[in-house]
């Protein structure tokens, strides 16, 4: 047991890195082979085998494997209910997960109770201003969003910015997501003033807590070039465009020539 609980770690030390380098396929052997050593280590029941059968789960998500990912995923939230009872917090973890995987399947109707179920969850255990509440209202406001529910999604998406304001403070980057989907909403209907200093405050967040030349700095400035397009200032919009094409060249030459 111990041999293999020391050889666990490793592959998991080992799993974070590939990760962390974006090397996928190198990661997916990794999780594969560690789920393996897990199951017959431990049992297939077992807290830690979940574990690894989540990250073999994000992995296959990642890729747009979803048909492997689901059975995964569904494993997972069924011993998690068996180990740690319906009301623990690793639950709804696993809820959630499974529910982001229905719904970027389209299957909107299958994922919608689970984001509700996983959110009473969270309430209960950790308090209503929890992060993770955070996570699960943005999550279910993005189900509506998919769907042209812009009704239902708006209050879910200014919750969730008002309890990241209120844990994180106004500058940080969990804030600047909250806000970039409150714009994202704005725009699909439209509302172009609403949706502008929404994503000129995510541009600003983006640039202090990361960087002017982090790719999320480029994406922002993309995202803001769109709306003054659609609003008639094109001169505005290609030069945050070639700001954030400049940001994409340098990673990509950091990429191909690394120092």
């Amino acid at each position: 047991m111990d041999e293999a609980t020391n050889e666990l770690k490793k592959l998991e030390q080992e799993l974070h890195k590939r990760i962390h380098a974006g090397e996928i396929y190198a990661a997916l052997s990794i999780a594969e082979k560690t789920l393996e050593i897990a199951e017959e280590a431990l049992g297939p029941d077992h807290p830690d085998v979940a574990q690894s059968l989540n990250n073999l789960a994000g992995l296959y998500h990642e890729q747009g494997n979803y048909a492997l990912a689901e059975p995964l995923c569904e494993r997972v939230l069924a011993i998690h209910e068996k180990a740690l009872g319906h009301d623990h917090s690793s639950v709804a973890t696993s809820l959630n997960n499974l529910a982001r995987l229905y719904n970027v399947q389209g299957k909107y109707a299958e994922a919608e109770p689970l984001f509700g179920w996983a959110m009473a969850i969270y309430e209960k255990a950790l308090g209503p201003d929890h992060p993770h509440v955070a996570t699960t209202l943005g999550n279910l406001a993005t189900l509506y969003d998919d769907q042209g529910k812009y009704a239902e999604a708006e209050p879910l998406h200014k919750r969730a910015l008002a309890i990241r304001e209120k844990t994180h403070g106004p500058d940080h980057p969990d804030v600047a997501q909250s806000l970039n989907n409150l714009a994202g909403l704005y725009h699909e209907q439209g509302n172009y003033a609403l949706a502008e200093p929404l994503c000129e405050r995510v541009l600003a967040i983006h640039e202090k807590a990361l960087g002017h030349d982090h790719s999320s700095v480029a994406t922002s400035l993309n995202n803001l070039a769109r709306l003054y397009r659609v609003t008639d200032r094109k001169s505005e919009a290609e030069k945050l465009e070639k700001r954030a094409a400049a940001i994409e060249a340098g990673r990509l030459s950091d990429e191909i020539f690394p120092g």
